[in-house]
């Protein structure tokens, strides 16, 4: 009995009772942690961090490109972010000739400074709590999920025109655990960012995806961009008439680095987190559907490698694609690792169980008394939908010639009757999408990355979930590499020529031999079929997973309250503003293994092998080394620090995030977690769950004695 008593009380502090380096705090709430926070080292006010009327940190953070965090360090719009972050756009003005992956890029003027069209920083001007007039009208006891839906969907517009109609700022309305709370926020858009400077990849990116989410790590992670605004300081699109903004705050930088114990935070815009979900949720993602994804793309990354490592082009041209499917597939490798080690659904098991006997302690706790059995009964359900949606997007939606082909669907329906105008419209779109499509496309790697892709779903899909098209290729063909030799010789949308030549000469009389190209017609056979038979089925039951993660987060946050009545229960990340703390720490993830806070450059060149293009170091770099010219950069140590951890509760999202010290000075920049406490998305434990950040003093370093952009140095407000 005590064994039990003990075990519950464990499980219960594990998940109720918030350790001081574990949470993703509101800005505008913080005042709720302001001493615990200074308890810890920090040296400022949480005003100073969020202020509405006068300027704080909150005006130097922004949410950049919708996935990432970017900090303005300059008077002049200068904006830090990831290399990973800016990665697209270092692509995108990369060519053979001008290959800024490899070789970086640094404006050395204003001039030369690179638009990115359709870029964007988004600022947060204000947040409003806004829960009483959302679910006003609602009755939580006496009302069915729909009606319940509607009215706050209802009451969301209402409020939210309302706010619009008295603001130039964009309005949107979020909610927040699990739809049990709502806030309004006010943003400020900025729509010219430009690309100022980048380091190499092997700076940027060193270490590529055999060092991505692994401690210890020696990533030059950065990339320089700028805001601009029009003469009168308006958020406005390109123009050459435009000028470098002027932000009400932006972060001083210090040369000081860190000590182990340091108290640190970290400002950014985490993306998605699921830490308040049921066991049977959590072992559903970690043991069924994060395994299926690892294991195709890990293959089809094993495709792009062979080609890759071939051909300079090839290369460059799938970088960021290789980099996006790569970095889900080791994370998620790690997630499960961890959450196995950690032995997290048992724990969260060991929760659910609690919670279900402090539910029948109360007749008011009635909602919650068959919740985890109503998850059991529902996660088992929705399991076959989620491995179909899966296999659908990590097999079929991988061929690019068909996710291409995807954007003619509108004009393979155009008739005689349809106005020319938006014949017009739709063939430019079409030649718009086949220029970036043709830009980075290779044909070899699509029809190896077909024929695999294809043969898995046949293998791992049963019967009635696998679309008409796979049953015809078992059927109709020897075998799936036929059925693809056919697809690529029969479509045009392999070819640029084929595809603009059609458009060139299009009128709607073509509209039928369009609608019959194998590649569209083997898209819209596999969607179709997602739709009529996976789609409307999932959206059903993950409602109604939903519907029942709000009550159970509703009694989680009434479970809370009664063991912790002194600090506040955070919520789950959605793409907000959010300040997390910790201390700078070293850790222990196994067995006679002890990593240090922070890495050198020594380490750079001790992994240095110049046939494998991560692990490439340039000349500069080796020269700078060898002569220890670090300039005030240098740790008091002698040595050029590179990257640090500490125990701030990151995710996704929070990549380029500032992290800073106890005076609000900016030490580096967030990038990565480590591999083994990448759970943290679903479970936290602050022994392993650590952020990995790049050393500011590193960045400068590269900025300065590397690049010789010593304009940007000038520009920045250094704390020696």
């Amino acid at each position: 009995m005590k064994k039990i008593l003990l075990s519950l009380f464990v499980t219960t502090s594990l998940f109720l009772n918030l350790r001081a380096d574990e949470g993703m705090w509101i800005p505008m709430l913080l005042q709720n942690n302001e001493q615990e926070m200074q308890e810890m080292g920090m040296n400022i006010s949480v005003e100073d961090i969020y202020s509405i009327n006068n300027s704080s940190m909150k005006d130097a953070v922004v949410l950049f490109g919708g996935g990432c965090t970017g900090e303005i360090v300059s008077d002049k719009g200068l904006l830090f972010t990831n290399h990973h972050c800016g990665f697209d756009w270092i692509q995108y003005h990369s060519t053979v000739e001008h290959d800024y992956l490899t070789n970086g890029f640094w404006a050395m003027s204003f001039e030369e400074e690179l638009p990115c069209p359709g870029l964007t920083a988004v600022m947060l001007k204000k947040m409003e709590d806004v829960t009483a007039r959302v679910l006003e009208g609602v009755d939580e006891r006496n009302m069915s999920a729909e009606e319940r839906n509607e009215i706050v969907k209802n009451n969301i517009k209402k409020i939210k025109d309302e706010a619009e109609a008295n603001t130039d700022y964009e309005v949107e309305i979020k909610s927040f655990y699990h739809g049990n709370q709502y806030y309004m926020i006010y943003n400020e858009v900025f729509k010219d960012v430009r690309m100022v400077g980048t380091p190499p990849s092997n700076i940027g990116k060193f270490g590529g995806d055999t060092d991505n989410w692994v401690w210890p790590r020696h990533t030059g992670d950065f990339s320089i961009f700028r805001i601009y605004v029009s003469p009168d300081g308006k958020a406005v699109e390109y123009s050459e008439d435009n000028v470098p903004y002027k932000p009400n705050y932006h972060f001083p930088i210090s040369l000081k680095g860190v000590e182990e114990g340091d108290f640190t935070f970290v400002f950014g815009y985490p993306a998605r987190t699921n830490e308040y979900l049921p066991s049977v949720a959590v072992d559903q993602e970690a043991n069924v559907i994060y395994p299926v994804s690892v294991d195709l793309r890990g293959k089809i990354l094993d495709i792009y490698n062979k080609y890759q490592e071939k051909d300079p082009k090839v290369r460059i041209q799938y970088a960021s694609k290789h980099a996006g499917l790569g970095n889900g597939w080791k994370k998620w490798m790690g997630v499960t690792e961890g959450i196995n080690n950690f032995k997290g659904v048992e724990k969260k098991h060991a929760f659910d169980k609690q919670f279900t006997k402090w539910a029948y302690q109360s007749r008011a706790r009635g909602a919650y008394l068959e919740l985890i059995k109503e998850f059991e009964k529902l996660y088992a359900e929705y399991e076959p939908y989620r491995l179909a949606t899966t296999y659908l997007s990590e097999t079929a939606l991988q061929i690019e010639v068909l996710t291409f082909a995807a954007n003619f669907n509108r004009l393979s329906k155009v008739t005689k009757d349809t106005p020319q105008e938006e014949i017009d419209k739709l063939v430019a779109n079409a030649k718009e999408a086949a220029k970036v499509f043709f830009k980075d496309y290779h044909q070899p790697i699509d029809e190896e990355v077909a024929a695999m892709v294809l043969q898995e779903y046949i293998n791992n899909q049963p019967a009635d979930f696998r679309p008409e098209l796979l049953n015809t290729i078992v059927e109709k063909y020897d075998n799936v590499q036929a059925y693809v030799d056919e697809l690529f010789a029969k479509t045009m949308f392999a070819s640029e020529e084929n595809v603009n030549k059609f458009l060139d000469e299009f009128k709607p009389s073509k509209a039928k031999k369009l609608a019959q190209d194998p590649a569209l017609m083997a898209y819209n056979n596999v969607m179709d079929f997602y739709f009529d038979n996976v789609r409307n089925k999932s959206v059903e039951l993950n409602g109604q997973i939903a519907e029942l993660q709000r009550v159970f987060m509703r009694g989680q946050m009434e479970f809370h309250a009664e063991q912790n009545p002194d600090k506040m229960m955070y919520p789950d990340a959605n793409f907000t503003l959010r300040v997390t703390y910790g201390k700078v720490g070293g850790f222990s993830p196994r067995d006679a293994v002890r990593y240090k806070h922070f890495t050198t450059l020594d380490g750079i060149m001790q992994k240095e092998n110049p046939d494998i293009y991560d692990y490439v170091v340039t000349d500069r770099l080796r020269e700078l080394y060898e002569n220890k010219d670090y300039g005030r950069y240098a740790d008091k140590d002698g040595s050029m620090h590179v990257a640090f951890i500490a125990g701030n509760h990151t995710t996704g999202g929070n990549s380029g995030s500032p992290i800073l010290n106890a005076d609000g000075h900016l030490l580096g920049l967030n990038f990565d977690r480590t591999w083994e406490g990448t759970m943290s998305d679903l479970i936290y434990d602050p022994s392993i769950c650590k952020n990995i950040s790049v050393d500011v003093r590193y960045v400068l370093f590269i900025i300065d004695k590397y690049a010789g952009a010593t304009r940007l140095i000038e520009e920045m407000t250094i704390v020696e």
